[in-house]
């Protein structure tokens, strides 16, 4: 079993930037790849970014490439997503999510069997 709990939610101007943590306890994390999802209200939870376990690729929807940059430091059993130039569209629960699988799937929830409780991030226009 991979506990994991995520951190650094809050609310912010369009704009501006933030850091949003998970730390994993359990299992080994350093196996896992990790991701971040997010679902906003009335819909479906989709894919934001992903970083396998060696941490030498970075996946990211189009949505926020170049605004977004996820990382991880096993040693620390935590992986990040710092999000910057948000916007008010960016604005959801953000899950942070760990499971094993080929690097083709980083993109599908379905491919994650640990998921956290989540963390709100709201940017206000």
């Amino acid at each position: 079993q991979v506990q994991l709990v995520e951190s650094g939610g809050g609310l912010v101007q369009a704009g501006g930037s933030l850091r949003v943590s998970c730390t994993a306890s359990g299992r080994t994390f350093s196996n896992y790849v990790m991701g971040w999802f997010r679902q906003a209200p009335s819909k479906e939870r989709e894919f934001v970014a992903a970083i396998p376990w060696s941490g030498d690729s970075t996946f990211y929807a189009d949505s926020v490439k170049g605004r977004f940059t996820i990382s991880r430091d096993n040693a620390k059993n935590t992986v990040y997503l710092q999000m910057n130039s948000l916007k008010p569209e960016d604005t959801a629960v953000y899950y942070c999510a760990a499971g094993h699988m080929v690097l083709d799937y980083v993109r599908h929830r379905g491919q994650y069997a640990y998921w956290g409780q989540g963390t709100q991030v709201t940017v206000s226009s």
